[in-house]
């Protein structure tokens, strides 16, 4: 009954608010075809070489994403001749075909395959230790930034980006920061956006929360990471105050707390960028969540090509 509910009237009437918000159903339709448009011409990207001695950079994608990180690479590779290494893990769908085409546009590059993050979570976080985490891996991807990147071995810190994100001039403070990490780096949300009330998130943490956190670029270390903690903040977040989207998010604001970090600004790194922003390629890096959704898959994505 409850399904029955949810497809007669729940899911149509969540389908006409995304509808409202980007301007009525046309409008949407042709976000909708401006996406698949930018997927297709995905494949006219030229390569980029990925250096083996480059500054490292993690992307989790597979077979709904990989287009949009070839995207943000080639805007990467553009704004600047440092040279970087892309580390590609696999997000669960990656095939022999999505890895034979990561090997041609981005040759070089490593990919982290399934069953080396099965290796290393065997050895990091066993199941039979930390069930909640194997749980939401399967059941919350974007949990996967965490689990699957920072058991990767060799290495302390780690700058992981978003896909839907684009550059557009040098970011030279993210460069700075690959080059000699310190501490942990993130963006400025446009909101906060935790999922979670403060008060939990510093109750179990043990420290203050800052505001505004944002992880479409986020460096944390590996080493520092409690996944004892990690467990249990999961399990007491979601048992008192249910399950979010922002779980992610909440836990690496968690993992930040008010320890020293480095801030990207944002006016140079723009989270939700409106439409003049767009227009004029205004910042360094623009993370193309919410509404401008409808300038990334509509406009952005062309001036690469």
């Amino acid at each position: 009954m409850q399904s029955l509910i949810d497809f007669l009237y729940r899911n149509p009437r969540s389908q006409l608010r995304t509808f409202g918000r980007f301007g009525g159903y046309i409008n949407y339709r042709k976000m909708m075809h401006g996406r698949k448009l930018m997927e297709k011409r995905s494949v006219e990207l030229p390569p980029v070489i990925s250096k083996s001695d480059g500054l490292p950079v993690y992307f989790l994608t597979g077979k709904n994403y990989l287009y949009q990180t070839l995207y943000c690479i080639q805007s990467l590779s553009v704004t600047t001749a440092t040279p970087f290494k892309f580390i590609l893990v696999d997000d669960g769908s990656m095939n022999d075909a999505l890895m034979e085409r990561i090997h041609r546009q981005l040759p070089g590059a490593e990919i982290i395959t399934q069953s080396r993050i099965g290796r290393n979570l065997q050895k990091s976080l066993p199941a039979d230790l930390y069930p909640c985490l194997h749980y939401k891996r399967k059941v919350y991807p974007h949990i996967k930034k965490l689990t699957d990147i920072h058991t990767i071995p060799g290495g302390t810190w780690k700058l992981v980006l978003d896909s839907d994100m684009l550059f557009w001039n040098k970011p030279d403070e993210l460069i700075q920061w690959l080059t000699k990490p310190e501490q942990p780096l993130h963006m400025i949300d446009c909101s906060d956006a935790y999922g979670y009330s403060k008060k939990l998130m510093e109750e179990l943490s043990g420290s203050k929360i800052s505001p505004l956190i944002n992880v479409g670029a986020i460096g944390l270390n590996s080493q520092t990471i409690n996944w004892a903690e990690l467990e249990t903040w999961v399990k007491t977040l979601e048992a008192r105050e249910g399950t979010t989207y922002y779980l992610e998010q909440a836990l690496s604001a968690m993992l930040i707390g008010n320890s020293s970090r480095t801030v990207l600004p944002a006016e140079k790194y723009i989270v939700n960028p409106d439409n003049a922003s767009i227009d004029y390629n205004r910042g360094v890096l623009h993370h193309y969540v919410d509404l401008s959704k409808e300038g990334y898959f509509k406009t952005s994505w062309k001036k690469l090509i």
